[in-house]
């Protein structure tokens, strides 16, 4: 068959089937990214049927997929919210670093995958996902609660860390020198702390420049700059990713809100293909044996999120129910474990068991996240009202006089 022709048949069929599992995912009120993982698995390396025609495109999509999620995250804030964010949760953010690098961590030195598996590892069970957080708070209406401004603080304090640490990972994945690693690193803080800066006094003329009346010049205008900016980016070795993050912050106000509308369904779908096109690159034999392992670090870091949600909330003046919930809701992992799995499996440097690991990790997170959020309020009631129950061996008040 025509190359061309085949292309375009497995890629037809590829995004009819991303949209009925799409489907199927709303009806079940669970977010669709394991099930795209799932589908990507099926009909990859060592799946039902090997898709050889869109390998090609799948990569690209996927880079673009990368660089709208995280140009679309940046939408959602601006630069006066990052850096209040940043004061206030400092500490939580700390806490929540610790506690959830560490584990992804621990489980890559001990098979063997040496330093760079460990950080890359530690970085894919850190971080929560955005998106699964800020769609599961929204379906159980709590984003008028009081611990929703802890959890959205966390989640600031997270983005912000990739933006320190994919440049680092990037350096680390490319092999470059101690000296090389610290030009990156020092490239990195200056394009974050200039890009706050010109966001905070300026930010209204990078919204000028890209915004129009038109919606298809806005578009343009859009697309145009995330991809220019995230190619430069890529080129100083800062991260394609962070570059498109940065320019999200830039941009703000009705601008933003409309950019926002705007790109959805593209982001939607090219996300999708980049979650496929990782299913496609992971042999589905190959998670078997690192199950056991990801189950383990799927209940281990489930774990200390709650943890690290219910301290955070605590120091708030929240009570114990909003504790829970606060906690819950940054179980699920997400887009940016894959993008830090994607990344070193394509640079090479760690074994595809990692690759394996991570998949087998994020489709469990996935799938427990929002289940702990909407159940974990009654849960904690029926507890609480259970140990309140006078034990038998007690005497009933009597009400008589």
């Amino acid at each position: 068959m025509d190359p061309l022709a085949l292309t375009l048949i497995e890629l037809g069929a590829v995004v009819f089937c991303l949209g009925l599992l799409a489907r199927l995912a709303g009806r079940i009120g669970m977010s669709p990214i394991p099930l795209y993982l799932v589908g990507g698995l099926a009909f990859g390396a060592g799946g039902l049927i090997k898709l050889d025609g869109m390998h090609e495109f799948a990569h690209l999509s996927g880079e673009i997929g990368v660089i709208l999620l995280l140009l679309m995250l940046g939408l959602e804030y601006t630069a006066a919210e990052l850096v209040t964010g940043l004061r206030r949760s400092w500490q939580a953010g700390v806490l929540d670093l610790v506690l959830n690098f560490l584990p992804g961590a621990g489980i890559a030195v001990w098979l063997g995958w040496g330093l760079v598996g460990a950080i890359v590892m530690g970085g894919v069970t850190y971080i929560s996902s955005s998106g699964i957080a800020a769609k599961v708070i929204t379906d159980l209406g709590r984003i008028g609660n009081r611990e929703t401004p802890v959890v959205l603080a966390i989640l600031v304090f997270e983005d912000l860390t990739m933006a320190i640490y994919l440049p680092i990972l990037t350096a680390i994945l490319a092999g470059v020198g101690f000296l090389g690693g610290l030009q990156t690193v020092g490239i990195a803080l200056a394009v974050v702390t200039l890009v706050l800066v010109v966001a905070l006094k300026h930010g209204h003329r990078v919204s000028q420049a890209v915004h129009s009346e038109n919606s298809e010049v806005f578009l343009l205008n859009l697309l145009g700059a995330a991809l220019l900016v995230a190619g430069i980016a890529s080129a100083l070795q800062v991260s394609a990713a962070v570059g498109a993050f940065m320019l999200g912050i830039a941009i703000s106000g009705a601008t933003a809100h409309n950019a926002t509308r705007i790109l959805e369904p593209l982001r939607d779908l090219f996300a999708a293909i980049f979650f496929v096109a990782f299913g496609l690159n992971t042999d589905p034999s190959s998670i078997p044996p690192v199950l056991g392992w990801a189950l383990l670090l799927a209940l281990a870091t489930a774990v200390t999120k709650v943890l690290t949600g219910f301290w955070a909330a605590k120091r708030a003046g929240i009570a114990i129910p909003g504790r829970f919930r606060a906690g819950a809701a940054l179980i699920a992992r997400g887009e940016f474990s894959i993008v830090i799995a994607g990344l070193a499996v394509a640079s090479g440097v760690v074994p595809r068991e990692l690759a394996a690991l991570a998949t087998a990790y994020v489709l469990l997170m996935a799938i427990i996240g929002p289940l702990a959020a909407r159940f974990v309020e009654p849960t904690v009631k029926a507890f609480r009202k259970s140990s309140r129950k006078p034990k038998a061996s007690e005497p009933i008040a009597s009400f008589e006089a």
